[in-house]
């Protein structure tokens, strides 16, 4: 196979001062309706649980439980999703998909029955497929292939900020309009930024040609040649129990606290470092990344988060070190999203990048959703949450296998 240059750059294709300038405004309009996209369809969720609890009686499992056939939706749709982007573009799918989400929260708002809602998130799910990060990283790369990784850590900077600003945001509008307007306000934020941003900025425009080397390595369907490459197989090890722990210590941080005996207001604080550092690690990598490849980028990466959850282990009790986690932890996390959306054309090759990328997400997707879960069932058996953390230890020491052994069989 031959070698993708790093960063998404060789010295045929690097981009001079005026052709670096190009397409800069899309990508800061893309950033914007990612965080809406992020903020008002995947995170505002975990706010209306329980006002949705009080009014309709349904448990918050039956809530969860519609989520979770969301990401399982956008999991099944996203190889037909990339597929599309690698043929058309995005303009219009990624279009749709905004529309989508404002019909969907707008039907949320008058809902009453829980087969409809969650018929709402099965819709919703597909909305995700056609708007979130797989499909702009799938744009990006078909646009811009000299310099895609760049433009993708840039993206992601202010999409990190989704929770941050949509947490607080749909708590306000709740407390203020009450949970069903307060969809509706959300309805409007995709109306009103990410459709004429996807509808009227997203172009279409045919993609440059691939380098004639990395031509000759994808002769025939990429996606077939991917599936026959070690390459995928370790990406999709790495990604499904990357995705399977993450979700598990998200959705079970606060129990694991409370178990621990420290109070609300420090898990809190705690949590909300996580965030912050997710971005103070993109910016590292903006800063540095142009210098170290991509593959050395990831073996960092993986290691960092069996190491921070190794602290929870060791020191259950230090304050010191569960601040030290969250640093760590969502530094790891901040960048491990890029390494996400460039491994396919930095370990593999840009032809097909959409329905490569896809095909990765499903599994993924399904680790996400389950993981919680299984977690819980761990949990009930044990009564103890430090199995629980050694479980999740495991798996990201096998997520941190999966992509030493891609980056390995890459280099070869």
């Amino acid at each position: 196979m031959v070698a993708t240059p790093q960063n998404g750059e060789s010295p045929a294709t690097r981009p001079g001062p005026r052709l670096a300038r190009q397409g800069w405004p899309l990508v800061a309009a893309l950033s914007v309706a990612q965080l809406v996209s992020w903020g008002t369809i995947y995170y505002a969720f975990a706010v209306f649980v329980v006002p949705m609890e009080a009014e309709l009686g349904w448990s918050r499992t039956a809530l969860n439980g519609a989520l979770s056939l969301g990401l399982l939706t956008a999991g099944l749709c996203a190889y037909t999703v990339g597929s599309r982007i690698d043929r058309q573009g995005g303009r219009l799918l990624m279009s749709l998909g905004s529309l989508l989400a404002v019909a969907l929260l707008v039907a949320w708002s008058f809902v009453q029955h829980i087969a409809a809602f969650y018929a709402i998130w099965f819709g919703l799910g597909v909305a995700m497929a056609m708007t979130l990060y797989e499909p702009v990283f799938a744009v990006l790369t078909r646009l811009f292939p000299e310099n895609y990784r760049f433009r993708i850590t840039m993206l992601t900077l202010t999409g990190g900020f989704a929770s941050t600003v949509f947490i607080p945001l749909s708590a306000w509008f709740i407390e203020l309009l009450g949970w069903r307007d307060a969809l509706l306000a959300l309805a409007a934020f995709n109306l009103v930024i990410c459709l004429p941003v996807h509808a009227l900025l997203l172009s279409d425009r045919e993609a440059p040609p691939a380098p004639q080397a990395e031509t000759e390595a994808t002769i025939g369907d990429p996606m077939r040649r991917a599936l026959r490459h070690p390459v995928f197989w370790g990406l999709a090890l790495c990604f499904t129990f990357y995705y399977a722990t993450f979700s598990a210590l998200t959705f079970h941080f606060f129990p694991l606290m409370d178990e621990r005996g420290f109070s609300l207001a420090l898990a809190v604080g705690v949590f909300a470092v996580i965030g912050p550092a997710q971005v103070a690690g993109r910016i590292i990598l903006l800063v540095f990344g142009r210098n170290i490849s991509a593959a050395t980028t990831g073996r960092i990466i993986v290691v960092m988060f069996p190491v921070s959850v190794s602290l929870l282990i060791l020191f259950p009790s230090s304050v010191t070190a569960l601040f030290a986690f969250a640093a760590i932890y969502g530094c790891a996390n901040g960048i491990m999203t890029i390494v996400r959306g460039t491994a396919v054309p930095d370990l593999l090759w840009r032809e097909g990048y959409g329905a490569i990328n896809g095909a990765l997400t499903l599994p993924s997707n399904l680790a996400k959703a389950l993981a919680p879960s299984v977690a819980a069932l761990i949990w009930s058996a044990t009564s103890d949450y430090r199995q629980v953390l050694w479980v999740i230890v495991a798996g990201a020491l096998v997520s941190a296998a999966g992509f030493w052994f891609a980056a390995a069989k890459s280099r070869r």
